[in-house]
């Protein structure tokens, strides 16, 4: 019923309990998850999830933010990519969050390598022919510039994709729409702060929505600073529910839906 499009079941607090979280996801009627790389060298962890287990997919990608780990040329991600089970690219993009302080008092011209990392993800999928899923946070302006720069506009050739654990605003959902991306909400939809990402959610259209967990992070109300999980997805979908006035089930059927439509083969 419920799809969970971005999680972590590879990171040990999830991994080393998989057969309990699994449980939990059929208890909650969540038959599928899409786990979610973030460096070549884990990549082999997430893709034998996806290999291991019939409700499970994988992508391959450097995640924006992580340093000292194998920098991905094309090939690298492209090869990947073709394996069976591996349904995208990233996840991948931007993100400035804290620069100055995170990134030991760096600015915009000494983040050069994340621009360079999302290009190659950007030509990596183009070339395969798979969707990306998008990370982008304090540097909308820069992810949208360089999709568009890097030709994707919606149009014959583009890959496409998901702007993941959407935070921004309507202003930049409204471009990634139009650049032909989808946008998935997390848990943050439903904590108490987040009315403004309420709003951007009552404006994108039903058939442009997925739904994650992101976990093991952001646990949605109830379950705000615990360990998250996939079988959590279902409090997004009736958070959305409210927000659009909709029974739950039609959030879990459109977003379903909506996976199938981006992912491709993964129907199980």
């Amino acid at each position: 019923m419920f799809v969970d499009s971005h999680c972590h079941l590879s990171f040990p607090e999830l991994h080393n309990q998989l057969p309990q979280i699994r449980q939990a996801m059929a208890e909650a009627r969540v038959d599928r998850a899409l786990c979610i790389c973030t460096t070549l060298e884990e990549f082999e962890n997430v893709h034998a999830l996806a290999t291991g287990y019939d409700n499970f997919w994988s992508t391959v990608g450097v995640h924006p933010d992580n340093e000292g780990v194998a920098e991905p040329s094309i090939e690298d991600l492209a090869s990947r990519a073709a394996l069976p089970r591996v349904v995208a690219i990233g996840e991948t993009g931007l993100d400035y969050y804290q620069m100055e302080e995170r990134k030991g008092g760096r600015g915009l011209a000494d983040m050069e390598w994340q621009r360079e990392r999302f290009r190659t993800h950007i030509r990596a999928a183009r070339q395969v022919g798979k969707p990306m899923v998008i990370h982008t946070r304090a540097a909308s302006d820069h992810t949208l510039a360089i999709l568009r720069e890097e030709g994707e506009d919606g149009t014959a050739g583009a890959a496409g994709g998901v702007f993941h654990c959407f935070t921004e605003t309507a202003q930049v959902a409204r471009a990634a729409l139009d650049l032909g991306y989808d946008i998935s909400f997390s848990g943050i939809l439903t904590f108490k702060s987040a009315q403004d990402l309420r709003d951007v959610a009552a404006f994108v259209p039903l058939e442009r929505l997925l739904i994650e967990t992101d976990s093991p992070y952001l646990a949605p109300v109830p379950y705000r600073g615990k360990t998250n999980n996939p079988s959590y997805v279902p409090y997004v979908a009736q958070q959305l529910a409210q927000i659009k006035k909709l029974p739950v089930e039609e959030i879990a059927e459109a977003t379903s839906r909506n996976f199938e439509r981006l992912f491709k083969d993964v129907t199980k």
